[in-house]
């Protein structure tokens, strides 16, 4: 089996291992503004702490062995392992094998978890979304370091803070329609679209907006949702950040 195909596998395998770990973390953090994380499981089971009590399958120790199990909290593991898979087999196939695919694939679980949260309870996270800026950015510094390298840590850095700048802007004309953790989320998405090129900055940006305004679209054309309705928009940041990354990758 050539090396390509090989690797295409591995990626798929271990996104679908890392999307199967998220429904305890999305059902710990899934929590109203003000709320502290949730500690226990719905039917008041510790859920402990480390690595075991944030990430596993959405029911605890105590409730799988029950004899009337109560049914699992949080959504199945089977859609974020699937998505997972799809996405990290994707990325490898667009990408190929430059350094920089190790940075998308260390992203892909925490987007994810990020973008599932978002659309729970309309919240990102400060721990999540600050390391992952943080994060992506430390990380790709190292990938630039390596030949082969497909695009510049520099542009990636300002990619961020320029992104952030807008978003920031956008925040203070109207808070309703951007909210300040989409501000933080915004750093990221900047340093992984930065990364590429200006031309993928702004294309990965323009359709985020693009997808969360059809989506929008369709919520008020089915009577969902009005005009003056919140909705999440971390989500469609992912979403134009992971089309902006597979734009950059084939273009290299």
């Amino acid at each position: 089996m050539p090396l390509e195909w090989i690797a295409i596998v591995a990626a798929a395998a271990y996104g679908a291992v890392a999307g199967s770990l998220l429904p305890r973390a999305v059902y710990r953090l899934s929590v109203e503004p003000g709320q502290p994380w949730r500690s226990g499981c719905p039917q008041g089971h510790p859920l402990g702490g480390g690595v075991r009590g944030v990430l596993g399958p959405a029911v605890c120790g105590p409730c799988a062995g029950s004899q009337e199990p109560p049914g699992a909290y949080g959504r199945a593991r089977r859609v974020p392992a699937a998505l997972g898979a799809l996405i990290c087999a994707g990325l490898t196939v667009t990408v190929g094998l430059r350094p920089e695919l190790a940075v998308w694939l260390l992203v892909v679980p925490v987007a994810l978890l990020l973008a599932t949260v978002d659309l729970a309870v309309m919240r990102l996270p400060d721990m999540l979304t600050l390391p992952l800026a943080a994060g992506t950015a430390a990380l790709l510094g190292l990938a630039a370091l390596l030949p082969g390298a497909g695009g510049s840590w520099g542009r990636a850095l300002l990619g961020g803070l320029a992104l952030a700048g807008a978003f920031f802007v956008l925040f203070l004309i109207s808070p309703r329609a951007v909210a300040f953790g989409d501000v933080k989320l915004a750093l990221s998405v900047g340093v992984a679209l930065g990364w590429y090129g200006w031309g993928v900055l702004f294309a990965g940006a323009f359709l985020g907006f693009l997808s969360a305004a059809g989506y929008g679209f369709a919520l008020m054309a089915t009577g969902r949702a009005r005009r003056n309705s919140a909705m999440a928009f971390g989500p469609f940041m992912v979403l134009g950040a992971l089309a902006g990354v597979v734009l950059g990758g084939l273009a290299v």
